[in-house]
């Protein structure tokens, strides 16, 4: 038995001081993250208008995505909320895949040991540089260069090597889209390329060695190699990309020449915010915006679990369910011999 001196003695714990130093993000976290989620959903269940502080059930809810609801101009609100949700796809469709595989192709371009490529360096600075400058001045730059007058640069060069009228970059509904794609592959393909570059130089060089000594070529090894063992960086890559690309806002809101905005380039996140600002609190649809919100949230969460369920490690999958069978096939013995576990 312990004696009663080694009794007084107390374990300390210096756990609590661990909590106090988390304490600090926590609230922060709470504060600027937990609760406008929570207050966002409880705002999607509350009226438009005048009626910004009556409780409306799910009439938000069917009105954006059925057009059925008691509020005047259901149709059009479903009808401008529907369109907002494709041009939302579209974009980030339409500038995620010409990233990934331009990305990719000078990720493995720029690992390749057999690539004797001067100033490899220069150009990943280069290439990364377009992710640090700011939306605002990329949307100046490009609608100053994309202008649709004859009076703007390319329009002016196009002209003069024979084409009859100026392209509509910014006003034209297919043309604008096109440019917003390419502004934002531009911007982030430096930034994608980057952390595919981490994930290849992260694969065991004897793999490729091995591979080489087996008479393997460079698309094989790719296919192969490269490609499997890059899955968890892809998979991190694409769920990034999805929720950087549903709530793309800064690029198809200042895509744009003059006080009006396109309504080609609005996205869901352009949607809430015009919700949001539509003059005084007596004229904006605090619950058409919150209960967009909820929306693409869950698109949000459905596509990314999907991501993660198409892209898990099946091997690892089926080496569990094989020992858990086996434990319980070994505990079932156990049992019928009398042997207690």
């Amino acid at each position: 038995m312990a004696s009663a001196a080694q009794r007084r003695i107390k374990a300390i714990s210096y756990a609590k001081y661990g909590y106090m130093f988390i304490a600090p993000f926590f609230l922060v976290y709470c504060f600027f993250q937990i609760w406008p989620l929570i207050y966002t959903f409880i705002l999607s269940f509350k009226g438009n208008q005048s009626a910004y502080n009556d409780f409306v059930g799910m009439e938000n809810y069917t009105t954006i995505l059925f057009g059925k609801g008691t509020a005047a101009g259901a149709v059009a609100t479903q009808q401008e909320f529907l369109k907002a949700l494709g041009n939302t796809f579209i974009l980030w469709f339409g500038n995620f895949i010409p990233q990934i595989l331009l990305s990719l192709l000078l990720a493995v371009w720029f690992t390749d040991a057999k690539v004797k490529l001067p100033g490899k360096g220069f150009f990943k600075v280069v290439m990364y540089m377009p992710n640090i400058i700011t939306a605002a001045s990329v949307a100046a730059l490009y609608v100053n260069l994309f202008g649709d007058s004859k009076y703007y640069f390319i329009n002016a060069t196009l002209m003069k090597l024979g084409m009859a009228e100026p392209i509509p970059f910014i006003a034209g509904p297919v043309a604008s889209k096109i440019m917003v794609m390419y502004i934002q592959t531009w911007l982030w393909f430096g930034n994608t390329m980057i952390m595919l570059m981490s994930g290849i130089m992260g694969i065991n060089p004897s793999l490729f060695e091995a591979a080489d000594i087996d008479g393997a070529n460079s698309t094989q090894q790719f296919f192969k190699i490269t490609l499997p063992l890059l899955q968890p960086i892809m998979v991190y890559t694409l769920v990034t990309s999805m929720i950087g690309g549903l709530q793309m806002f800064d690029l198809p809101y200042l895509y744009h020449n003059g006080a009006n905005f396109s309504r080609n380039l609005e996205t869901v996140a352009v949607y809430i915010y015009y919700s949001f600002n539509k003059g005084t609190v007596e004229q904006a649809s605090y619950g058409y915006a919150g209960a967009a919100s909820i929306i693409i949230f869950i698109i949000t969460a459905i596509l990314g679990s999907i991501t993660f369920y198409m892209n898990r490690d099946k091997d690892a999958i089926a080496k569990k369910k094989q020992r858990k069978k086996a434990e319980k096939q070994y505990k079932a013995k156990m049992k019928q011999g009398g042997l207690s576990l």
